[in-house]
């Protein structure tokens, strides 16, 4: 299976894709969805820390959170890909019912395991009959298509793995594109993509204004980090 670096740059073909709009953002604006981005061993950081870090801490104009965002494990604790460990909120069979789940990719989403067969893909074909939203980002893609959840639908994942899904997954209408919205089913292409998948979903929720608000609380956040020494300290 290819690996995990960023993305190339888009090509012309490889654009957002979306579904006809929703009725006026349908999600009610008092209720607070809650997201939950499944973690297993192996797991590419960078694939849920993208979208945990937008869901976790943009507020809308009132000050109150947009979403609430868990994380759920295979176990109680996650060996991620380069040795992070994790203690994920929720083991997926105490997992509370959510809006939207989120499937990162990573080598432990890459290829088929017993862990997925007896634990990850149970559970995904569960949820997707109870969840508005469930959503893969790089090779988490591979996960929905083993749950059967790509067939008859548009999909994508990370560039290098476009011939791979379109392999195993001949029922998918595999596609270059950074997000690629079938209504319940979304993908999104490669590491950084899961950052636009979220965008995806807050507009889609809440409308454009709340994209410009996480979006412009991504950036701030990366222009800090690009800033600062040690703790924090200006460089």
């Amino acid at each position: 299976m290819p690996g995990h670096g960023p993305d190339e740059a888009p090509r012309p073909e490889e654009r957002a894709v979306h579904t006809p709009p929703m009725t006026s953002h349908a999600h009610s604006r008092d209720a607070v969805p809650l997201v939950g981005i499944l973690l297993l061993d192996d797991v590419a950081v960078l694939d849920f820390a993208g979208p945990y870090e937008v869901c976790s801490g943009t507020t809308g104009p009132s000050g109150a959170p947009y979403v609430r965002v868990i994380t759920v494990g295979t176990e109680q604790e996650i060996r991620c890909r380069g040795g992070l460990r994790v203690r994920p909120d929720h083991r997926i069979e105490t997992c509370p019912a959510l809006d939207a789940l989120i499937v990162p990719g990573g080598p432990g989403a890459d290829d088929r395991t017993p862990v997925q067969d007896e634990i990850i893909l149970p559970f995904l074909r569960e949820r997707a009959d109870s969840t508005a939203i469930v959503a893969s980002v790089c090779t988490g893609a591979f996960l929905l298509g083993r749950a059967g959840l790509l067939d008859g639908r548009k999909a994508t994942t990370h560039s290098s793995a476009l011939q791979a899904l379109t392999e195993e997954f001949p029922a998918a209408d595999v596609i270059a594109a950074k997000v690629v919205d079938e209504g319940r089913i979304l993908t999104a292409a490669g590491v950084s993509s899961g950052i636009d998948l979220a965008l995806h979903l807050f507009e889609r929720w809440f409308g454009p204004e709340a994209r410009a608000r996480c979006r412009g609380r991504s950036r701030r956040s990366l222009a800090l980090a690009s800033r600062s020494g040690p703790r924090g300290r200006r460089r």
